[in-house]
């Protein structure tokens, strides 16, 4: 099984996105038992919440659930169950090391860094723009799906 974990900085809108958008791509494709998929955030401020409600809508609006997600801090532990921590954009690798050091097995990736075009994922916090986010998060997960499934 291999084990995913995406990470952002407060695990409430991209990281979620990413989390629930792989499951269902790897559902539709009959995938789920090769996959172990989660998400967590760097931070601690938002602990406990559920998906920022615009990045949920853009979810629902392409028919993905996302109800019962509480957003929760990346830990130790999930460095070390992990197969590939995969986070939205380089300032979250800084804020990882905060809690796990040197990435000494070098499971950490950013999600675009897997297509032809490494760049971050802006936040959609900020920007406001989900639909850049959801489009920028399905290339990156579409190119990682590949390369897990040769890798």
């Amino acid at each position: 099984m291999i084990n995913v974990i995406f990470v952002c900085h407060g695990n409430i809108c991209r990281s979620p996105m990413a989390e629930y958008i792989f499951k269902d791509m790897v559902k539709k494709r009959r995938l789920e038992d090769l996959f172990e998929i989660d998400s967590a955030a760097t931070s601690r401020e938002e602990i406990g919440n559920g998906v920022y409600p615009p990045a949920a809508r853009k979810l629902r609006s392409v028919g993905i659930d996302c109800a019962g997600h509480h957003a929760r801090q990346f830990t130790k532990a999930d460095y070390k169950r992990a197969d590939y921590v995969i986070v939205m954009e380089s300032y979250n690798i800084n804020n990882l090391r905060r809690i796990i050091g040197e990435d000494t097995d070098k499971k950490v990736s950013r999600l675009l860094d897997f297509t032809n075009k490494p760049r971050d994922i802006d936040d959609p916090w900020y920007t406001g723009d989900f639909e850049k986010a959801y489009s920028d998060i399905t290339e990156g997960l579409e190119a990682f799906l590949e390369y897990a499934l040769n890798a």
